[in-house]
Formats: structure tokens, sequence, C-alpha cells
């Protein structure tokens, strides 16, 4: 799915090289050969709905579907209510669904059982219900025997220090944090937490300095601008809060969050709180790690604690705007579009971030198909603000996405009308507006505007390879075109597209060797792309070795290629590859990634 780069909570940098020493419970259940080689399996039943139940459950599991994991789990244990092993898998599948209270029910029964009696996980769940529930004697009790390991220690002892808090034990609460030893990046966890306990409970001074020492171990880490910018605005430093601000918006330009904080200071309002009670302050610390966490997707055990913290976040703090758009962004890379547009449309109205959810809500409507509702969507967020670059360039990669590329050109142009001087962050709007120009057989124009995004953005991979590859299929410019794509594989020698133009270019001008040699690399780094295959099978024919073509365009067609694309295969199946007039519209087109480049 084309993305319209939204923002997206901001990662607090150090969490990115966590290490983490208890696994997820809830990766076990994406794991039957791990979980059955610990444990015994369920026993045998003669009734067939239990058995059903657990493995269509597990089957659930593996495929990330907490939502109908759940639902047969918890129909399983209605047969055996007491089997520790779907105890604990419908746990942490009712858990990963974001239904705490079930949670809490399920983890109470889990408890009486001798083998999961100190089951850490079970202790958070239940010390986040008492915090909720204001019990925080209660809830420190359980967060104590929450801790193991680098994340779980920490999670554990911010929220402990979170029921101190709401306890009126606002020393404690810091000592709680101070104490804690670990990690380097710990160290801005504790920095942070420190300060809005501080802020809470009215000490200015100490959490002034508190916010002081986050902002200078990451300046670029969102919650701490945030937190240390609206500290300084409440304490007369406007001038100082407003450099904080810009400093941050220069790096990352139109965070909302961070507009809507320069606005306010420029109007001369300060900002509020980032905090304003113990159980936001808890959710804030379950969102900052559950963030990071859940954008280590490449590491199934990670990405689903930071499911589980998110989840735990919204149960504390239902409107938190980040924590909705991050445990979205988590489905998005799980491929789950309809429940990332159910949390997108959680973002309260009111909330700088809804635009952005509204956006996002459109792209995933359009990889479900629904691509009227999308472009309708996109629509009124037009209509109704004019200057929405975000919400015209969404529309743009939606339209070109669908080869509407007149279409796409004409929305490029309107986010183009908005920029009074091109600068480098540009770049990409002049070149998927060239894409698009080229596409719609408009070449001067897609000709200008690549050279344009060259010009932003000199040495831009794609946009090399996008142009050197243009003009060698139109047979103008060939050492040039040449010299452009060599430099673009120079710069991304493992992009398999890159390296399939560089040899679909020497195929073009009848450098059929070369071409093979290139276009092999090219299926060794993209082996499931059809273009790709298809394009070697062509190579082999020309140079005789008509097995080999005909067993890459068998793959190719395998691949389930474009309808266009598997007629030309089929034809070539049943004749061979026939000589053709070399001209650029007989010619396969380069595929460049769809991305910012960046």
């Amino acid at each position: 799915m084309r993305r319209a780069s939204p923002i997206r909570a901001a990662a607090l940098a150090a969490t990115a090289v966590l290490l983490v020493g208890l696994p997820c419970a809830v990766a076990a259940q994406t794991s039957t050969a791990a979980a059955t080689s610990r444990r015994e399996p369920v026993r045998e039943t003669a009734r067939t709905s239990l058995a059903g139940d657990y493995l269509a459950a597990r089957h659930a599991s593996v495929g990330r579907d907490s939502a109908s994991a759940s639902a047969y789990y918890r129909s399983a244990l209605k047969a055996d209510p007491r089997n520790p092993d779907l105890l604990e898998f419908a746990f942490y599948a009712v858990l990963a669904d974001g239904d705490i209270d079930e949670a809490v029910k399920i983890g109470e029964r889990l408890l009486q059982s001798d083998r999961n009696a100190r089951n850490p996980n079970v202790r958070l769940v239940l010390g986040v219900r008492s915090l909720k529930q204001k019990q925080y004697a209660q809830a420190r009790t359980q967060l104590q025997q929450a801790a193991r390991g680098p994340v779980s220690d920490l999670i554990a002892t911010l929220l402990a220090a979170w029921s101190q808090q709401g306890a009126g034990d606002v020393k404690g609460a810091i000592d709680t944090i101070d104490r804690l030893s670990g990690p380097d990046w710990y160290g801005i966890f504790k920095d942070l937490h420190a300060g809005l306990a501080y802020d809470l409970a009215g000490n200015k001074k100490e959490a002034g300095k508190r916010f002081e020492r986050a902002y200078k171990l990451d300046s670029s880490a969102l919650r701490v601008v945030q937190a240390w910018g609206g500290w300084l605005s409440r304490n007369g430093r406007r001038d100082e809060a407003l450099q904080v601000f810009r400093t941050f918006d220069g790096s990352l330009p139109r965070h909302p969050l961070i507009r809507g904080s320069i606005e306010k200071l420029e109007k001369g309002e300060s900002l509020p709180r980032l905090v304003d009670s113990p159980n936001v302050g808890a959710a804030e610390a379950l969102y900052g790690l559950g963030a990071a966490l859940a954008r280590r997707e490449e590491e199934l055990s990670l990405a689903n604690r930071g499911l589980a913290y998110l989840q735990l976040a919204l149960y504390l703090d239902p409107g938190h705007a980040l924590a909705l758009l991050s445990l979205a962004d988590l489905y998005e890379a799980m491929k789950k579009p309809e429940l990332a547009i159910s949390v997108y449309s959680r973002v309260p109205t009111d909330s700088p971030l809804r635009r952005n959810a509204d956006i996002q809500m459109s792209l995933n409507l359009d990889s479900l198909e629904r691509t009227d509702e999308a472009r309708a969507q996109l629509g009124k967020l037009i209509a109704a603000h004019g200057d929405d670059v975000e919400a015209i360039m969404a529309l743009g990669n939606i339209l070109r996405d669908r080869k509407k590329y007149e279409e796409c050109a004409d929305v490029y142009s309107k986010a183009l009308d908005l920029v009074k001087t091109p600068t480098r962050p540009n770049w990409t709007t002049f070149y998927f507006r060239g894409i698009c120009y080229e596409r719609s057989k408009q070449w001067p124009k897609a000709e200008a505007d690549l050279k344009k995004a060259l010009e932003l953005y000199p040495d831009q991979p794609h946009v090399l390879n996008y142009l050197g590859y243009s003009w060698i299929d139109q047979h103008v410019n060939l050492d040039e075109g040449m010299r452009l794509i060599r430099k673009a594989v120079d710069q991304r020698p493992d992009d398999g597209y890159i390296v399939d133009s560089l040899g679909w270019a020497h195929y073009r001008i009848g450098e059929y060797d070369e071409a093979i040699k290139h276009l092999e690399r090219a299926v060794e780094l993209k082996p499931m792309d059809p273009t790709i295959n298809d394009h070697l099978g062509d190579a082999y024919w020309k140079v005789g070795r008509q097995l080999e073509a005909k067993f890459q365009w068998t793959h190719a067609k395998d691949l389930k290629p474009e309808p266009d694309d598997l007629a030309k295969i089929e034809k070539k199946l049943k004749n061979g590859l026939v000589d053709e007039p070399s001209t650029a519209a007989d010619a396969e087109k380069p595929k460049p990634a769809d991305n910012n480049g960046g």
C-alpha cells in the first residue's frame, strides 16, 4: 500500500537496541512446534468441539488473528475450563485483542495453577487493572511481581512509580524510578517520567531539571520535546520553548502536534501538561515502550509485546491519539487493514492527529479495493483544507497505483502549486508526477519533471534509474542513460528492480550476454517478481537458450503478472520470442520502487 508520509509516533531512539530476557508469550501462540516441545498437549477429549476450537484457535494465532483466536479459545475453555494451556493461550489472545477485562478474568484463573502462579505478564495486566480502578496499593503489589528482563523491569517500575504517585507518595515514586538500574537506554525513560511525576505534583523546579536532562539525551524524541517545550512555555521561557519546537520542526516538518504547539506559542498561549493524572502517566509509559517495540515487526516477540503494551495503554487512556496511531500502524504492518481502519476511526475528532488518521484510513480503504470510498474521504479533506499537501499526495498516490496516470499528474500538480520555492523534500512530487506523465505518453513533461527531481536531489537512485532507462528505451542519450543507471546500481546494488533496469537496458541495445549477467542477479534479488523473470526469459531466448527461456516465462506466468503481461507471456510460450521493432511503446518499462526512495 502506498503511504502518504503519515505522522508516526516518534520512537525513543534508545529502544532500537533493546534486548529482551523474557520472550513475549504472545509469540508462543505463533509457534506450535515450540509450544509442544515444552508443554504437554491439550488433553485428548471425545468432544470434537474442543479439538476443533483448539485447532481453529491455533490456526488463527499463527495468522495473528487475535479476535478469532480469543473467541475459539474461550469456546474451548467451556469444555475444559481448568486446562492451564488453554487458559494461558486464551489470556494472551484476549490481551492482544484488547479485551483487558476478559484478560483479567482469565489471568486470575491462570494464577491458580502452580505453573503460572508467578506469571509476570498476568501480574502486569492485573496491576494495570488496579491502576485503572485507582486501587494504587494493590496495583503496586501486582507490579512488583511483573518484572523479569530489561523491558518488563522498566515498564513494571514505571507503572509502580505511577501507582505511588496516585497514592500521593511523590517522593516514593521518584525514588522508585531512580533506584532502577539497567541499560543506558533506561535513562531517557527515567528522566522523562520523573519529570512528568514532578510536573503533575506541581514541583516545577525538579520537573524542569528532569525534562532538560531527557532533552539532552535525545532532542529528537517527540514526547521529550513536548514535555520540555511545554514546561518552558508554562514557566516564562516562551522564546526558548519556541526554539525547541522549531528545531524539531526543522528535522521533521509539519508534525501536527509540533505545528499546533508553535501556533499556540505564537499567539501567546502556554501549553498544557503532557500528563494530567497518574493513569495517563502510566498509559504514557506503556505507549512509549509499546510504540518502540511495535516497530520491531521483524522480531515477532518484540512486536507482539508492543501490541500488548499499546492495548494496555489504551485501556488506561482510550483517547491517547499517538497510541492509537501506533496500534493502527502495527496492524498495517501485519497486513490487517480492516483492523487498522477501526483503530484510526477511534482517534478523537478534536485531536491534531485526526487528519493523519483520516488519510491513513483512506489508504487502507484503497488497499481493500474500496477505492471510491478512499477517494471520497480524501476529497472531503482536500475540500475542507485546500492546502492539505499530505491529503493531496495520498490521493495522487492512490491514482498512480490504480494507473490513472493523467488524473494523478493533475493531482500532483495541485500539490506543487502550493510550493512557492521547491526544495529537496519536493523531489518526490516531481518524480511521481514525472512517472505519471511518462505513463500517459507526455514525455517532454515527464523528462522535465525527472530532471527537476534530480536537480533537487542529485544522484537520487530511483530518479537516476527511471530517467536513464527512459532515455535508453527511446534510443536517445544512450551513453548518458547507461551512466545514470550504473550510478543508481552503484548506490543500490541489492535493489532488484534497479539491477533489472540495468540488465534490461543492455538488452534494449542488443548486449544480450551482459543483460543476462545483470538479469540473473536481479532474479536472485527478487525471485518472485514476474516482470524480472520475464525479462530474463527474453534474454535467454536471444542467445539461443530456448529451454531456459521457456522455464523463466513459465515461472513468470505462475507468479501472477498483470493481465496484459500475462497475454504476452502466453504468446511467447506458444510461439517463442518474435522479433519486433525496437520502440518505446513496445518495451517493458522499468519498475521503480514505489516509495520515497530515501
